[in-house]
């Protein structure tokens, strides 16, 4: 267990904080039970245990999500249950591979500031681009849940996002959704496997393209959230990459799917009240017992909740992100930034890191020739 001075506690403040990050795992979790056939059950079941495990041990609400890329990917071309878990083995292995071998923390090590934060800002407007997007499917319920998510973000007692899934209950029972077929009944999570020979396909699909997000946004940039929100219980980017190593080498063996964690999760899990493991932790026993017992309603409610809601949280979560970049210095570190901002928009993060991490470190090495030769012209002025 990771040595942290924070303790653990339980409020409702708390609980409502855990499902901030829900704007991004209500529509991938869709996606995956209706178009890849993945059993709602044990992907709650396993997200609920995830959950928990992560609370306990980060001792902070460390976010669980779907590795972006290989969920886009898998539902845009509508993968088979054992590719998928194919894929997340696969991802297991390899962050296994960079914690232990100490790769990632050389990548943390020469990776400056100023990409971290343009990484980070890349993601919050990619987030609001897709919020607006969620948005114009309702406006009137959208700009409702921006209004009730800001007014209720700090109400012990009514907090914003608790609201928010109540409200989208409500609109999706309002436009039609039934719960008369729903049967409640004990589930456990079916063992499950895949093929060796799927390791490869789903590699050159999708799985190469999402190491370079995870690095930078679930390890990188996500260390570097914790650091900004809670200065006193730094997770190195190490710990980050073992855990998501891990947790991808059991989750193919139980119905789950890939998953990470997140600097977008994270600042919207502190957006909406999380400052504790014990965010997980709640949420994680209702995710549980949900999967154990109420896995039919919920996927129900997962595939009929409202785009304009999912915007909305989406829209602030960007925001947040974005206002990241207010802690980097004016001056020499302001163009690798923007740099890798644009770079990151137009193409992928993968080329923004890379885009920014070049300028940075040429912007330097001019930097120093200048001073050194300044230096050397007032010695020979002297």
């Amino acid at each position: 267990m990771i040595k942290n001075k924070g303790k653990i506690c339980f409020s409702l403040r708390e609980f409502s904080g855990a499902m901030g990050d829900f704007g991004t795992l209500i529509p991938l979790a869709a996606g995956y039970i209706v178009v890849c056939g993945l059993d709602p059950a044990a992907l709650l079941i396993t997200i609920g245990i995830i959950s928990i495990v992560t609370g306990i041990f980060f001792h902070l609400p460390v976010p669980i999500e779907p590795m972006k890329v290989l969920a886009v990917v898998a539902i845009a071309q509508a993968w088979s249950p054992s590719m998928i878990y194919a894929s997340g083995f696969a991802m297991g292995i390899i962050w296994i591979i960079f914690a232990t071998t100490g790769l990632i923390e050389l990548i943390a090590r020469y990776t400056p500031q100023p990409v971290i934060r343009g990484i980070q800002a890349a993601l919050g407007i990619m987030l609001v681009i897709q919020a607006y997007s969620l948005l114009s499917t309702w406006w009137l319920l959208g700009v409702t849940a921006i209004v009730i998510a800001i007014l209720l973000r700090n109400n012990r007692f009514a907090p914003g996002i608790l609201v928010l899934m109540l409200l989208g209950i409500g609109a999706s029972y309002y436009q039609g959704l039934s719960f008369e077929q729903v049967i409640i009944r004990f589930n456990l999570p079916p063992i499950t496997s895949f093929s060796i020979d799927e390791l490869w396909p789903a590699m050159l699909l999708a799985g190469f393209a999402q190491i370079p997000l995870t690095a930078t946004n679930a390890v990188l940039s996500t260390a570097s959230v914790i650091r900004t929100y809670w200065p006193e219980q730094e997770v190195k980017p190490k710990k980050l990459a073992m855990s998501i190593g891990i947790i991808n080498l059991v989750m193919p063996f139980i119905g789950g799917m890939p998953i990470c964690h997140g600097a977008g999760g994270l600042a919207a899990k502190h957006f909406f009240g999380a400052r504790s493991g014990g965010a997980n932790i709640s949420i994680g026993l209702v995710e549980l017992i949900c999967g154990l017992f109420f896995a039919s309603a919920v996927a129900l409610i997962i595939t009929a909740f409202p785009q304009a809601i999912i915007g909305a949280m989406l829209l602030l979560i960007g925001i947040e992100m974005i206002r990241f970049v207010t802690d980097v210095k004016w001056g020499l570190d302001v163009a690798p930034l923007i740099l890798t901002v644009v770079v990151s928009v137009i193409t992928n993060m993968a080329f923004g890191f890379i885009a920014g991490l070049f300028l940075y470190y040429l912007i330097s090495h001019i930097s120093k020739k200048h001073q050194s030769s300044n230096s050397l012209n007032n010695d020979n002025t002297s």
